[in-house]
């Protein structure tokens, strides 16, 4: 059987299917270091942050959502839920067992657990634990995750202690500056409901 051409706008988003699946693992890292940004002052106790280990059934899935090879014609949006992104986490980084996502209303929030060093003074050696909330929204045709918050034992962190990263659109730092990012381009629509990750790809 001969496989027909592709349109133009078929092979567009083939394109962006192609552009996503790095530049999603790439915010995902992103994420998880912007968190920990500044995190070696303070030691926060809270629970246990277990990796979410996706069996092989649940890996074909999500690869079927994100991998261009599995495209199929007239597919525009990709759903993601909140098990499937832990997930993702935890097979393509060595952070699964040390950060994690809960996806709420426009919101992704995200705890961290991880080992202090050493050699830092006072509470080297120590675990800290710390929390952080992540605005996402589509504002003018740009798709925008944005450090709100960043939490140490009930402290909201200045943002200079960042690096400045509060406020930022995460997304175009990741891909490029606004002017020239380029998952921003390729993405119509990006939003978060409870426990689900929504990308609407552009023509």
């Amino acid at each position: 059987m001969v496989n027909e051409p592709k349109s133009m706008s078929e092979s567009l988003i083939l394109n962006r299917r192609r552009t996503l699946k790095p530049v999603l693992l790439a915010t995902i890292l992103f994420l998880a270091i912007g968190l920990t940004a500044g995190a070696g002052v303070i030691w926060w106790q809270n629970r246990e942050i277990k990796p979410v280990m996706l069996n092989a059934s649940e890996k074909d899935t999500v690869a079927q959502k994100v991998d261009p090879e599995t495209y199929q014609p007239g597919e525009k949006t990709i759903i993601l839920t909140e098990r499937e992104l832990n997930g993702l986490l935890h097979l393509h980084t060595q952070l699964g067992g040390k950060v994690s996502f809960k996806l709420a209303k426009d919101a992704i929030h995200a705890r961290v657990k991880t080992e202090l060093d050493e050699d830092l003074p006072v509470l080297g050696g120590k675990t800290l634990k710390a929390k952080a909330r992540f605005l996402v929204n589509t504002h003018e045709n740009t798709p925008k995750i944005i450090l709100d918050d960043l939490t140490l034992y009930g402290i909201s962190l200045p943002n200079a202690w960042l690096g400045d990263l509060k406020g930022k659109n995460l997304l175009a730092t990741v891909s490029g500056t606004e002017g020239s990012n380029t998952f921003g381009r390729g993405v119509e629509n990006i939003s978060i409901h409870p426990g689900e990750l929504r990308i609407e790809l552009a023509e």
